[in-house]
């Protein structure tokens, strides 16, 4: 039977389906050539080129003029924070094949000189974004970051108060000597060095002199009404010590001085099999990350080449690793003005999701999962489902165990806080807490500590492996039988983030996926072999197999004349095996669309190659987390939902789930909404190369993005949903 998949959003630039399975090749390309290079011959592209790639792509965002003004300047933030945490996780072996004189192998000189003058060229790029549009944007609107060369003499004085009363007592110069080394500067934090000129209270001519800023103090200051009559205006901390440095070296002068920041090598490295205590050893690490391996250098454009040079030997780094910036060495702490002027006008519109449709409000939850399951797309619908879900399984007293992974959840949860309650109400808890978690470690070894005080059975997973699978089960006794519900989701249990990013869940009272579940959640806590699932797919065991599987299927059955469609939604591509699978697909004349968020290592319409392969990326206001995979061999079709991207880490070393979803209605949701939408977005989505760079869609006039159009449609039915409302009232 053929599958027409019907799109029912309203916008007419989306195209009314997914092109069916057929052996044509994608956009009218010439079937793949019978000398077409085998897939184990694919030459891939550089993963980390590829996240560079991706942040260039969000920093078009910050470019954009139909942007708001503040939310431009908080993408120009969040590519330096994804640039922070690019250097922290990918930059050391590229450091030490720099220093090392590195000639073969994947780490060379040749490959660091080029990553580093890739990642040059972006920092530069927003320093005069930040300089010549936002910067005078901002000012248009009467929001000034005032200089010390700008401020009138009333501004200079309120600056010295500052400076004397909150700044000052803070502040401690070392000067560098024998007996004061170089100061063992943490992992992104703020400093001055200083070059002195005369002698010390000793006599000494010891010129060099740093200065640690502390973390507590903000770094943007709001000046008071009375020194600032007309608009916002702001100064920043690093110039408030820049002015009064004198002030911290009475009797001699300072002839040189720069702000500089180091970034360090900060990925955990834990080896869990000679470990007693796992917890004990993740947080004695996580006081030793701060002062891990440097790998790039900021200082002020101003910066002497003799302090460079300094700085650079005590640090140890290469020429290329040294960024020198035409403004504050930290960009990510300018997100603190946005806060600061919180002005609506320049912000988007707020979103608040929809109640999810398949939900009745006021109805007991489990009640109506016995009856449906329940799909909830976030952010258009509201991760406060998920809440009330659990809320009534802690506050059910037939309710006797609740099972939940914790990934991801901040570290003020009102979920924790569920899960505690159930504990004081007398339920069984099980929580699987991953203390790997990166940058999460800290707030998870809280919450693991927090619900083991008051009796909860704390799991930390598996050793050697992160639990990345997002599931919460909730077991109830009903008569004689107990029943269970469940929670699937492709991303995190964490209410803030839920409001940023595009992700799917399923409630669900399904008896197989629940028993499933189940079976994940025994074997997590036991480590005994995994159950024979009849529903999930588990990672590590049997679901890259699978995958490959699927893609294999698709593709013969292509190159049977019967059709063979793959539409894949993710947040990376980089797991050869995968690649190479689909590659032989497409070769074999399965019709493959790939829409990949960031990294993706696949090059798309490589001639002789990949002709049939294409790939997206799409960049909106919510940052796309959700991962769907649709297989369709002749009238044979699937779609999956996952926790895992298709990476080498999450198929061998995480333990993931993907799911089925077999019900009509709720799978022509996701084709609709996740699918569809995305292939004919016409605004926000950027189309791969086969030398892998990207080029934005074409953006007329008219059309919308999938993300925008997204939003109409579900504000149409709150709307919707009011009226009906206030009728009934």
């Amino acid at each position: 039977m053929a599958v027409i998949l019907v799109l029912s959003l309203p916008e007419a630039a989306f195209m009314p389906s997914i092109p069916p399975p057929s052996t044509t090749p994608a956009d009218g390309a010439a079937p793949a050539a019978e000398t077409a290079l085998p897939a184990s011959a694919q030459p891939l592209l550089d993963r980390d080129h590829s996240i560079l790639a991706f942040n260039e792509r969000v920093f078009d965002w910050a470019c954009r003029s139909d942007v708001p003004l503040l939310e431009r300047l908080r993408y120009l933030c969040i590519v330096s924070s994804n640039l922070d945490e690019f250097f922290e996780v990918r930059a050391a072996p590229h450091i030490t094949a720099a220093q090392s004189g590195e000639t073969k192998g994947a780490y060379t000189v040749a490959s660091f000189a080029a990553l580093m003058a890739k990642a040059q060229d972006l920092v530069a790029r927003q320093y005069a974004l930040y300089n010549d549009a936002l910067v005078p944007a901002l000012a248009a609107q009467g929001i000034r970051i005032v200089s010390h060369g700008e401020r009138m003499p009333e501004q200079r004085r309120w600056v010295q108060e500052y400076f004397q009363r909150e700044v000052r007592p803070l502040l401690i110069p070392v000067g560098l000597d024998p007996a004061h080394p170089f100061p063992l500067v943490a992992n992104k934090s703020l400093n001055f060095i200083v070059r002195l000129k005369g002698s010390d209270a000793f006599g000494r001519n010891n010129e060099i002199a740093i200065v640690r800023v502390p973390r507590v103090l903000p770094r943007v200051i709001r000046m008071p009404g009375r020194v600032a009559p007309k608009g916002a205006l702001f100064v920043m901390l690093s110039s408030v010590i820049r002015a009064h440095l004198a002030d911290l070296f009475p009797g001699r002068e300072v002839t040189e001085f720069s702000q500089f920041r180091v970034t360090r090598h900060s990925d955990l490295a834990v080896d869990e099999e000679d470990v007693r205590n796992l917890r004990t050893a993740l947080r004695q690490g996580l006081q030793q990350r701060h002062f891990g391996q440097a790998v790039r250098l900021e200082v002020s454009s101003s910066c002497s080449r003799f302090l460079a040079d300094f700085l650079q030997s005590q640090f140890g780094l290469p020429e290329g690793a040294l960024f020198r910036v035409q403004g504050p060495v930290n960009p990510v702490r300018l997100s603190q003005l946005v806060d600061l002027v919180n002005d609506p006008a320049l912000l988007f519109p707020p979103w608040r999701g929809a109640w999810p449709v398949g939900l009745q409000e006021g109805v007991p939850i489990l009640a109506q999962l016995r009856e449906r399951d329940v799909l909830i797309h976030q952010p258009f619908e509201r991760f406060d489902a998920v809440l009330a879900f659990l809320r009534e399984a802690v506050h059910d007293p037939d309710v006797l165990v609740i099972k939940q992974t914790i990934y991801r959840t901040g570290s003020d949860s009102e979920l924790m806080e569920l899960l505690r309650e159930a504990v004081r109400r007398g339920k069984e808890v099980m929580a699987v807490v991953e203390l790997k978690a990166r940058f999460d470690e800290e707030a998870n070894i809280n919450w693991a500590e927090a619900l083991e005080s008051i009796g909860a059975q704390v799991v930390y997973g598996v050793v050697g492996l992160k639990t990345h699978a997002k599931m919460l089960l909730v077991t109830r006794r009903e008569g004689r039988q107990l029943r269970r519900y469940g929670h699937l989701s492709t991303g995190n249990y964490n209410p803030r983030t839920a409001r940023l990013y595009t992700d799917l869940s399923m409630l669900t009272a399904n008896a197989d996926i629940t028993a499933d579940m189940d079976g994940v959640f025994n074997h997590l806590a036991s480590q005994n072999r995994p159950p024979r699932l009849r529903q999930l797919m588990l990672a590590p065991f049997h679901l890259h197999k699978r995958m490959i599987e699927k893609i294999e299927r698709v593709g013969l059955a292509a190159q049977a004349g019967q059709g063979g469609r793959i539409v894949a939604k993710m947040n990376a591509l980089t797991d050869e095996a995968l690649m190479r699978a689909l590659v032989k697909a497409g070769q074999q004349g399965a019709r493959i669309d790939l829409i990949v968020r960031g990294a993706c290592m696949l090059p798309a319409q490589l001639p002789g190659v990949t002709d049939n392969i294409r790939v997206r990326s799409i960049i909106g206001r919510f940052l796309e987390h959700t991962r769907v995979f649709y297989f369709a061999a002749g009238d044979q079709e699937e779609l999956y939902l996952s926790s895992a991207d298709w990476m080498n880490r999450n198929m061998m070393r995480r333990v993931e789930l993907a799911w089925p979803v077999t019900e009509p209605g709720l799978r022509q949701r996701i084709i609709d909404e996740c699918l569809v939408a995305y292939l004919y977005d016409d605004r926000d989505a950027w189309t791969q190369r086969s030398d892998g760079r990207y080029e934005r869609a074409p953006r007329p006039t008219t059309g919308a993005g999938a993300q925008a159009a997204l939003m109409a449609r579900y504000g149409q039915q709150q709307a919707t949903a009011a009226r009906k409302k206030r009728k009934t009232q």
